[in-house]
């Protein structure tokens, strides 16, 4: 590398939503910003999660010093178990992250070996070459700070998720002044969240919902389910003191809610008075207007609570006719089609299901910043350079040309996964790249990837079905026992006549083998599929997986 010039790589979160994760190098040392996953596509067969590829990380294992969180949600911590099963560095967070994290690294038998050191916003620490300081800034989740990195070449501020809240509901501002005291400064290089750059003006305060929720609590008559994402601790907290404003208990309902409200409790961010809450099974025991149940599975998660409780499958939350569920979340691109088969579900129970804004008000807010407030930071930190972080790939091009319409940016790179870029004082330039992908996991283990190879076949199967031709053939003579079987699975054969032709093909390439050949099984399989591949192809058009199976009597 260039030895006076700062390299930054991404590894992940440019071009995807998801699966952020960022790297930066001056000489021998390297931090890593965030450690995230990725919900997969419907093509990715099979697989539960996508982390990124870390090869570049793992080459160079002796100069990476830690792993710096800005915040809890899955796509900055999720890719972690795996990451430190590789790659075992310190990792900073703040005291909320930790505790996410914590539960997690647990789950998967890492946390005794893994080192986790709280950090606190405007104190300071040093990794290496570098100096951090964390910024505090507001998210839908609490406690999420952005990074102000000092390097010989100058500070690189990297926002994390934000939008600019001036008054959220546990009073921990957004810290314009911090971001303010950077841009007197300078600032060298801005790493921005590009999340809603499609969205013009400003996003709104958590509190926005509330009028809104105040309303629906007050209209609803029998039981009110209301589903949210589980670490939305803002909306959670608003959902509380709504239920205790209108004389409603509290079941909380689904593992996830349950784990992060426990968390936020023990941390001072849910204040619950005496006697709100009821457990799951004494949902009955009181009037349903008396209830509130506070149940996970907003993204229509299939095993989630709220999917079960929408087939009547659930032990303690069963929704009733006239009941009412609110869904206070965005739709996650991807996950329409099971949000919307739960909320059919729910329709057919004759529940009254609330999921998108009405004209009276808002039940959902993003934690992403606006247009405006991407102008303001900008406007705020006076960068030298620019480069968007977090989204598709439409999203960074638009994010550029907006921060070059602004006027106080030198220059605004487009950078994508495994891009480097080498910065110094006076120039941003792109240099190269290293290995970036994904890395396909399922799920019980933190090791288990799924290869390419594996996607394949799993597609190929999905699509064209398989193929086994079974041929018995008797160990000492080496002569065929009995007819051969074709045996076919998630493949249209057409007719049976088809299973009978493709029998007499294996036949006559049986036949028509020396008694060598007969000998030598690998010889024997490969001629079985390659004439029972043409033949199949020929009368079908279709390319199933076929497998020849030879037994030994």
């Amino acid at each position: 590398m260039s030895s006076g010039k700062l390299q930054v790589i991404p590894l992940g979160g440019l071009g995807e939503f998801g699966m952020n994760c960022l790297a930066l190098r001056w000489q021998d040392d390297i931090i890593v910003i965030d450690a995230g996953l990725m919900f997969p596509e419907t093509e990715l067969l099979g697989v539960d999660i996508v982390v990124p590829d870390i090869s570049y990380l793992v080459e160079n294992r002796q100069h990476v010093r830690a792993i710096i969180l800005t915040h809890g949600h899955e796509d900055h911590i999720g890719g972690l178990p795996w990451i430190l099963s590789e790659l075992n560095v310190p990792v900073y967070g703040t005291e909320f992250t930790l505790a996410f994290v914590e539960g997690k690294l647990e789950e998967h038998k890492l946390l005794d070996a893994s080192e986790l050191i709280e950090i606190t916003p405007r104190q300071k620490f040093h990794l290496g070459a570098f100096t951090i300081e964390p910024i505090r800034v507001t998210h839908s989740l609490v406690d999420c700070v952005a990074l102000a990195i000092e390097t010989p070449v100058g500070v690189v501020v990297h926002t994390g998720d934000f939008k600019i809240d001036l008054s959220p509901p546990d009073g921990k501002a957004f810290d314009l002044h911090g971001f303010a005291e950077y841009g007197k400064r300078g600032v060298l290089l801005l790493l921005q969240d590009s999340t809603n750059v499609d969205r013009a003006g400003y996003t709104p305060s958590e509190w926005a919902v509330r009028p809104r929720l105040d309303e629906i609590f007050s209209r609803t008559k029998q039981k009110l389910f209301f589903s949210c994402f589980s670490s939305s601790i803002y909306r959670v907290r608003i959902a509380l003191e709504l239920a205790q404003a209108h004389h409603r208990k509290v079941a909380v309902v689904g593992r996830s809610m349950v784990e992060s409200s426990e968390i936020a409790q023990d941390l001072g961010y849910l204040t619950v008075p005496n006697g709100l809450l009821i457990h799951p099974g004494q949902i009955r025991d009181h009037a349903a207007s008396e209830v509130l149940v506070l149940i996970s599975g907003t993204q229509g998660e299939p095993m989630s609570a709220l999917s079960r409780a929408a087939v009547d499958n659930h032990k303690h939350a069963h929704i009733d006719r006239g009941d009412t569920v609110v869904l206070s979340s965005r739709v996650i691109p991807g996950n329409e089609k099971s949000i919307y088969r739960v909320i059919d579900h729910l329709c057919r129970r004759e529940a009254n299901v609330i999921y998108d804004d009405g004209e009276s008000g808002l039940i959902h807010v993003s934690g992403h910043g606006s247009q405006e407030e991407m102008r303001l930071l900008i406007n705020l930190l006076r960068p030298k350079f620019f480069v968007p972080i977090h989204g598709d790939y439409r999203h960074l091009q638009k994010h550029v040309q907006l921060a070059k319409s602004i006027g106080v940016v030198q220059q605004a790179l487009l950078l994508e996964d495994g891009d480097i870029l080498e910065v110094d004082a006076d120039s941003a330039t792109k240099a190269g790249k290293v290995t970036a992908g994904r890395v396909c996991i399922d799920a019980g283990s933190t090791t288990d990837v799924v290869e390419d190879l594996v996607i394949r076949d799993r597609k190929h199967l999905s699509e064209d079905g398989i193929v086994l031709a079974i041929i018995t053939i008797n160990k000492r003579t080496g002569k065929v026992e009995r007819a051969p079987e074709v045996v076919t699975r998630g493949f249209v054969a057409g007719e049976i006549a088809l299973s009978d032709q493709a029998r007499e093909m294996v036949n006559r390439t049986l036949e028509q083998s020396s008694a060598e050949e007969k000998a030598d099984y690998g010889v024997m399989k490969e001629k079985i599929r390659l004439d029972l591949k043409r033949y199949i192809q020929k009368n079908t058009s279709r390319r199933p997986m076929i497998m020849p199976i030879i037994l030994e009597i």
